[in-house]
């Protein structure tokens, strides 16, 4: 295992579970003291530090922020992954749930980067990245209130990326597409017909399989890495092939029908 952030410092926003949970073991792994913000930090493992954070309360970010960069020594990578979902179109929710969900996915990452500036500025490897998502590049539906947060999650990490790039602080963000966390777990559990579900999420993206936690936290690294130091407002996804790739639907042809135990062709020419 490679060791480049050795020295370094990090915290990660939602680190208690799925996304930034395997993103702070990673850093961890790979050299780096790393404190996990979390609504409960309690499933927090050592040798992570967990640090309990409400991302929408201006009150609890700083407290946290501070509690981390003491107990860290500082702060040289921030990874602004703490979110939540939501479905429907721009019919199904009140403007309250609009409200909520804009303060989480997008205002939490203003309240815990102003936070973490002040730490970021005295790095000789500042870097910040954010979780973003597939939905901010393609219409997906019954998400709307979702994609429209994370359409500015991108907006707001090119315009930090500009803002920052001469104080020395690296910002970029990721894009996965759909991910096995507990939380797309728990939505296949309210589906009708899980199995189903669970085929079509498969299906939508290219590679015929869901992302996984580890797959996104690699991103992360990478993007966090100081061997990326010449890499800043980019976007990159994560996504199985969803923003770039437009492959042709099966055929079923008489050959298949009559041997369905032989292999179809999915994407040739």
């Amino acid at each position: 295992m490679s060791a480049e952030f050795a020295g370094l410092s990090a915290v990660v926003t939602g680190g208690g579970s799925g996304i930034g949970l395997a993103t702070a073991r990673l850093l961890a792994e790979r050299g780096a003291a790393v404190a996990c913000l979390d609504l409960d930090p309690s499933g927090v493992p050592a040798p992570l530090h967990g640090v309990g954070c409400d991302i929408t309360d201006s009150d609890s970010v700083p407290r946290a922020v501070a509690a981390a960069a003491q107990r860290l020594g500082g702060i040289d990578v921030l990874v602004n992954n703490a979110g939540i979902g939501a479905q429907g179109t721009v019919e199904a929710n009140p403007d309250d749930e609009w409200h909520r969900v804009f303060d989480v996915n997008v205002v939490g990452i203003v309240r815990v980067t102003r936070a973490a500036l002040p730490h970021l500025r005295a790095s000789a490897h500042a870097a910040v990245v954010n979780t973003c998502s597939i939905a901010a590049t393609a219409g997906l539906p019954n998400r709307a209130l979702y994609s429209a947060t994370k359409g500015a999650v991108q907006a707001l990490t090119l315009a930090m990326a500009a803002d920052h790039v001469a104080e020395g602080i690296r910002v970029n963000c990721v894009n996965p597409g759909t991910v096995d966390t507990p939380w797309v777990r728990r939505l296949l559990d309210a589906a009708d017909d899980t199995a189903a579900e669970l085929a079509a999420l498969r299906a939508r993206q290219p590679i015929g399989r869901l992302v996984s936690a580890a797959e996104v936290a690699a991103a992360i690294a990478y993007l966090a890495s100081p061997l990326a130091a010449a890499t800043t407002g980019t976007v990159l996804a994560v996504d199985g092939g969803m923003h770039g790739l437009r492959l042709r639907q099966a055929a079923t042809t008489a050959a298949d029908r009559e041997n369905p135990s032989l292999p179809v062709n999915r994407g040739n020419p």
